[in-house]
């Protein structure tokens, strides 16, 4: 006899997650749970199915690697690994690479790169920011509920308000390794900062010799539109961070650096970081994207247009809307109706479908979210 999968999960798997929806197929833009009812995905894994589920090149892509070799040291060279590292190079204009297996071991990285190229300790990052749950980047994460019970934490990090450079200004001194910033706040609910806010940023880092540290983890791999959010700015960062999108489901995550800064030898390592398996998906899923980033902004409009009496915001496929108190109603209405969407921080809304949605799935989409808002 079958056992009961939630009742395993109940018994046997730690809670620290709230769910009630068993998901056990994907195709598309579109999943399906154990009991057979069809959804519109508009949470795609929180920004990580990029592609959609089971897009036939990352699947050929996971599977023929899978084949050959499923793991490989990185005492070695890697399959896929440098093709990879040469992809993101091209698409951020940046230099030099090294994987992670997620967002949050990404950002740790680039907190150990900032603190042994520049000699300094402390970070500043920006309220309702979010950079991972780890120890390192929870220190650089500003939402107290999930912040304070772990402290004290390294390294040290002041937090200013978002897109408020003045504060910002005064926060950076001489022992200011980097400035951690999202190009637009995810977890927070889809917050854009001002037009000249990354500007800003750049010339207080070049400044003080701090580095300014994009986070793209869930802003990255064309979900606003561009490659990378930062790139509607025309600022260059001295390091990106990536991971969610990057591999459609698969995981990984990056860091890329600008020249001449960079790990050296042993100065930083990972077992399973940049596998082969992890890159050929990854190389695949930027194959895909490439051809549908061009139709990436028209899609985010006609959502904006379709929710325009609800006052959405967002760039591309990342749009917010604020719902306040009756978000988690708002999101239940929605799944029993055939959608899903998420809520994000302070009763916000938040879609962040795959990119290859169609039109007709963002029209009957936008039909659900505006019944179960009223």
């Amino acid at each position: 006899m079958e056992k009961d999968s939630r009742e395993l999960d109940a018994r046997y798997y730690m809670p620290a997650f709230s769910r009630t929806i068993k998901i056990v197929r994907g195709a598309g833009s579109r999943v399906w749970d154990d009991r057979g009812q069809e959804y519109i995905d508009c949470v795609g894994g929180i920004a990580v199915c990029s592609t959609g589920h089971c897009h036939p090149k990352v699947v050929r892509a996971i599977c023929d690697q899978a084949k050959q070799l499923i793991h490989c040291s990185n005492l070695y060279y890697v399959p896929n690994q440098a093709e990879l590292a040469e992809r993101l190079v091209e698409i951020t204009g940046l230099a030099k690479v090294f994987f992670s297996n997620s967002g949050a071991e990404a950002n740790e990285g680039a907190i150990k790169l900032a603190r042994i190229r520049t000699g300094r300790k402390k970070f500043v990052a920006f309220t309702h920011g979010f950079h991972g749950r780890t120890c390192g980047s929870l220190a650089i994460t500003h939402k107290p509920a999930i912040r304070e019970p772990f402290e004290p934490l390294s390294p040290p990090c002041t937090f200013v308000d978002y897109g408020d450079l003045d504060a910002l200004a005064e926060a950076v001194d001489g022992d200011t390794a980097g400035v951690f910033v999202e190009s637009i706040q995810g977890e927070a609910g889809v917050l854009i900062p001002p037009d000249d806010f990354l500007q800003g940023i750049r010339e207080i880092c070049d400044d003080s010799g701090a580095l300014m540290i994009v986070d793209e983890v869930q802003t990255g791999m064309g979900r606003t539109g561009r490659w990378f959010a930062f790139q509607h700015t025309g600022v260059t960062p001295d390091i990106v961070t990536i991971a969610k999108g990057l591999a459609s489901g698969f995981p990984i995550g990056a860091l890329v650096a600008r020249e001449g800064l960079e790990f050296r030898k042993g100065e930083h390592g990972s077992t399973f970081a940049g596998g082969p398996v992890a890159c050929a998906a990854g190389l695949a899923t930027i194959g895909v994207i490439e051809e549908v980033l061009p139709d990436v902004s028209r899609k985010g409009e006609l959502f904006m247009k379709g929710l325009a009496l609800h006052t959405p915001r967002g760039r591309g496929l990342m749009i917010g809307i604020s719902v306040g108190d009756r978000c988690s109603e708002v999101q239940q209405t929605c799944a029993e109706n055939g959608v899903l969407v998420n809520c994000a921080a302070d009763g916000n809304l938040r879609l962040i479908p795959p990119l290859v949605i169609t039109d007709e799935e963002i029209e009957t989409a936008v039909g659900v979210i505006n019944a179960a808002l009223g």
